[in-house]
């Protein structure tokens, strides 16, 4: 099975046969929150130990 096989069967219960738009949207979204949460966790880390 190659990967875009898998994800066309991970895509059609999201997306209902209509296209991929739902399932790329949820892709878009699950990718920002993982952006944000690094970027907070990367910051977090410079501001040293000053309490």
């Amino acid at each position: 099975m190659n990967p875009s096989s898998a994800l066309d069967l991970m895509a059609a219960p999201i997306s209902d046969g209509s296209g991929p738009g739902m399932f790329l949207r949820i892709i878009v979204i699950v990718a920002v929150v993982g952006v944000v949460f690094l970027a907070v966790v990367l910051l977090r880390g410079y501001g040293g130990g000053d309490d």
